[in-house]
Formats: C-alpha cells, sequence, structure tokens
C-alpha cells in the first residue's frame, strides 16, 4: 500500500478541488474548478449543491486518471467550507434548495431575538460558540421556515454540511458529519458525545435530519464504483480550518496558526480540555479520533481574500490578487488611509453582523497604492485584535505558522510579524487544508498510524519572517486602528 496515492477533495468557498498527495505529502496534480457564488439579496450568500456535486467528482475524476486509475488510489481525504448548509431528500439524493453559505447573515434578526431572550451564555458555555449568522442552526431553521419543499418531504429530510453532501452522493446514501464540522452548527455540545436534543430544540431543528457524528479518520464507507471504476475508501473527513490546523503539525498545545483564505480564521491547540473563552472566541473541536477528542480556540475575520477580490471586481483598482503586493511595496506608507473591511460584518472579537465598511483619510492625493495598502494592512489590525483576545483568554501565541491564499504575498507575511511583533512562518506548500485532510485519511487507511507520526513524514520546509518595524510606528497603526473601530461601532 505505500506506494498508493491519496486524493483530496477540497470543497472550498470559491472553488473546488481535487489534489492528488504521495504518501511523503508531496504534492502530484490538482484540478480545480470555479463555484457560483448567487447573491439574491444583500448579505445573503448562495450556493448550488448539484454545481459543488458535479464539478467536485469532474475534478475528482481528473486526478483519478492521473493517478493511474482508482486502485492507485489508497483512500479518499475530504476538507470542506464548514458552517454552509444544505438540504435533501434522503429519497432522490435531490438538495431542496440553494445551500446558505457561511458567510450569509439572513438570520441576523433571528440571532438577535435569541442574545435577547438570554441564550447566549448557555449556547457559548455548552458548545463554545456565540449566537451569530454565521453558524449552521439557525440557517437550517432558516430554510424550514421558509422552504416548502422542506416541510413536503417530512421524514426524508437531510441536513448536512458539505462533507455530508459529498459523502452522501459518493457512497450512494451515508448520512455523516465528522466531529469538527459538527462542532460548527451550534447543535453538538462540545463535551457531549451527539446532537444535543436541548440545543435542537432551542433552535427548531429535528434531530432525525441530521447525520451520525464520526471520527475524523477511519472507515467512511466507499465510493460507488460508477463514479471511478472501482469503490474507492473514504478515510479522512474535516472542516476546512481544523485540517489546515492538523496541516500545520499545529498539533502541541500552544501552537497557532492562521489561514488566510475567503476570510481568515486563527486556531490554537487546546489540547484535551473543552476551552472557555472571556473574550469572544470561540472554542471549537480540533479532531477527533478513536473516541478521544482536542480541542482548538478560534478567532474568525470574515473578510480577507473576499476583500482583494472586492478590489477587483467591484472598484477595479487592481487586475489580479498578484497586483497587490508591487502596489504596497511603491508607496512608504498608506498615505493616510485607513480601511476597516467589515463587507460581511466583523467577527471576532467583535462580532458585530450590522457593521459596515470604511475607507478613511481619502484625499486628493490618495491613488489606488494608498487605498490597496490600506486593504492589506487591515488584515494585521483584524489579526492583531485577536491576539489580543487569545492572550487575555490564556492562550497567547508563541508562533503563528500562517497559510492559504493571501500568505503567499511576502508583504503580507512581513507585515504580520512586524505588527504581531511574533515570528511567523509559512510553508513551501501552502496549501496546508488538503495536506491536513490527506494526513487525516493517510492516517485513516493505515498508510501512517497516528497525526504524529504522519505530520514529520508528510511535512514541508518553512520559511520564516521576523518583525522589523520600529515600535512607535506599531503603536502609531495600532492607535489609528482603534479609533477607527470604536467610531464605527459606535454608530
Amino acid at each position: 500500500m505505500n506506494d498508493r496515492l491519496i486524493l483530496v477533495l477540497d470543497e472550498g468557498t470559491t472553488s473546488t478541488r481535487a489534489m492528488l498527495y504521495a504518501p511523503d505529502g508531496g504534492r502530484l496534480g490538482v484540478a480545480q474548478a470555479e463555484i457560483t457564488q448567487y447573491y439574491p439579496q444583500p448579505g445573503w450568500v448562495e450556493h448550488d449543491a448539484i454545481e459543488i456535486w458535479n464539478r467536485t467528482l469532474d475534478c475528482a475524476r481528473r486526478m483519478v486518471e492521473q493517478a493511474g486509475g482508482p486502485d492507485r488510489i489508497a483512500a479518499i481525504g475530504i476538507t470542506n467550507q464548514r458552517e454552509t448548509v444544505v438540504a435533501w431528500d434522503r429519497r432522490t439524493g435531490a438538495p431542496l434548495a440553494r445551500a446558505i453559505v457561511w458567510q450569509d447573515r439572513r438570520t441576523a434578526d433571528h440571532c438577535t431575538a435569541l442574545r435577547e431572550a438570554g441564550h447566549e451564555a448557555t449556547v457559548q458555555r455548552r458548545t463554545g460558540l456565540v449566537i451569530d449568522p454565521y453558524f449552521s442552526a439557525t440557517k437550517m431553521r432558516w430554510l424550514l421556515d421558509h422552504e416548502p419543499a422542506l416541510r413536503a418531504a417530512g421524514a426524508s429530510l437531510a441536513f448536512g454540511t458539505m462533507e455530508s453532501w459529498l459523502v452522501w452522493k459518493l457512497t450512494g446514501g451515508l448520512h455523516i458529519s465528522d466531529a469538527s464540522n459538527a462542532s460548527r452548527t451550534q447543535l453538538m455540545a462540545l463535551a457531549g458525545e451527539g446532537w444535543d436534543a436541548e440545543l435542537c430544540d432551542l433552535f427548531g431543528v429535528p434531530r432525525q435530519a441530521l447525520p451520525e457524528i464520526s471520527d475524523n479518520a477511519g472507515p467512511f464507507g466507499e465510493t460507488l464504483a460508477e463514479w471511478f471504476g472501482l469503490p474507492i475508501p473514504i478515510r479522512g473527513l474535516a472542516g476546512d480550518q481544523q485540517a489546515a490546523t492538523i496541516g500545520q503539525a499545529c498539533l502541541t498545545p500552544g501552537d497557532a496558526k492562521a489561514t488566510l483564505g475567503t476570510g481568515a480564521f486563527i486556531l490554537a491547540n487546546r489540547g484535551g480540555v473543552v476551552p472557555v473563552s472571556h473574550n469572544r472566541l470561540l472554542g471549537t473541536l480540533l479532531y477527533r479520533l478513536s473516541g478521544e477528542r482536542v480541542y482548538a480556540l478560534e478567532g474568525s475575520v470574515f473578510v480577507a481574500g473576499s476583500l482583494i477580490q472586492w478590489l477587483r471586481d467591484q472598484l477595479g483598482l487592481i487586475a489580479s490578487a498578484e497586483e497587490t503586493e508591487a502596489l504596497a511595496r511603491s508607496v512608504p506608507d498608506n498615505g493616510g488611509v485607513m480601511m476597516l473591511p467589515a463587507l460581511a460584518g466583523l467577527g471576532a472579537p467583535h462580532w458585530r453582523p450590522d457593521a459596515t465598511g470604511v475607507i478613511s483619510g481619502l484625499m486628493q492625493g490618495t491613488g489606488r497604492a494608498h487605498i490597496v495598502r490600506a486593504a492589506l494592512e487591515s488584515l494585521s489590525h483584524q489579526l492583531c485584535d485577536l491576539a489580543g483576545a487569545f492572550a487575555a483568554d490564556g492562550a497567547g501565541w508563541r508562533m503563528l505558522r500562517i497559510d492559504g491564499g493571501m500568505s503567499a504575498n511576502d508583504w503580507i507575511a512581513q507585515d504580520l510579524a512586524d505588527m504581531l511583533d511574533l515570528a511567523v512562518d509559512r510553508p513551501a506548500d501552502v496549501e496546508t487544508t488538503a495536506k491536513g485532510a490527506a494526513m487525516l485519511a493517510a492516517v485513516g487507511c493505515g498508510l501512517h498510524p497516528s497525526l504524529e507520526r504522519a505530520a514529520p513524514a508528510m511535512g514541508t520546509v518553512m520559511t520564516r519572517f521576523t518583525p522589523a518595524m520600529a515600535v512607535g510606528r506599531r503603536t502609531e497603526r495600532l492607535a489609528r486602528w482603534d479609533a477607527l473601530i470604536a467610531r464605527q461601532l459606535a454608530g
């Protein structure tokens, strides 16, 4: 088996990919397809689950062909955008509505009502999560209330996050969710064994529609032979941010990583102790293996790479993301421009879904390079806010490993090191989300006996960025950011 390969399905927010890995962690190939984003109303974001399935299957078939056939694949690992909800009919396997994406804010009023009714403290204590439209439970309730097809489905209704949907389609009917994804729904208590009856009742979600909760590595069925020519075992599942944390080998309490993708997500390993935050961070399940749980503390920034996409597609300031580094370096500073990128509200530690974006300090001498630089600087500012919250919760970062598309920008990596006053490491292969899913699948199929053994065997070389900014300049930037945040939140 040691010469066989791992196939990873990496289903993200803006694209879906299939990636081929060798047992030593070497990436041998990738096939990618864009996903259509639907914005039917302001604050609403939807996906077509059938499109995601078809494009994922097409990418996977291309990688199976590159591998030399299905018999060359030892196992499949799946990682996915979290919190996004799919509803389908068990009888037909057809979606009953468009999927509601994690960025969607349509349930903000419902969340406000739950908070005003005094439920947030209980929900946060049991799930580690604040009440916010980000999470899956209120999305499920909204679909039940507004899509007649769900009510008509009755006992045939199935709910799931994206890994559940893909496993269902691949296997022809296995309905499971791994523990890391389940922990993001607000329907599973971190210290519990399954779906929590009281939480399901609070949010109005029928337990019978939910999948069985599984470990993150192990036997999760096999694909139907019709998809690839022969059945292929599915052996690893994880939400994208947990997978990236594993892929960055953050396996020891105190290790932290930041994935700079559509949003920015920071997870710090907290070991086997259920994390409790007093600073509006999130407690989440990092992974569960053989029933044993490892937890993490998490901070979520909703807008990171999507801000660069906005600069390109909505403002027309850049033609490609690659331009941003040269533009940021072309000016000595931001020229007084500050940007609060609250295009989808503010995440941790503020949790203000009503916040909107701001660009301030514009003058006649302002050019597009100043605006682009201010946009990039806003990422470091938001991570500084999170670093303070983690430290206040007793989980200060002793190191930070970065990955995701934006981390390839050297200017961003150096600015993070400067503003955080912390060494920042970036792996040679920044696709750590897929790497983590490959590691889980390798453990699940027996290529490696444990994650601790898989990490060095499938590891990668790191580039280190060290702080080089004068203290006075860092202090000035943080003060201006704090003032911008205070003005916006007060308004």
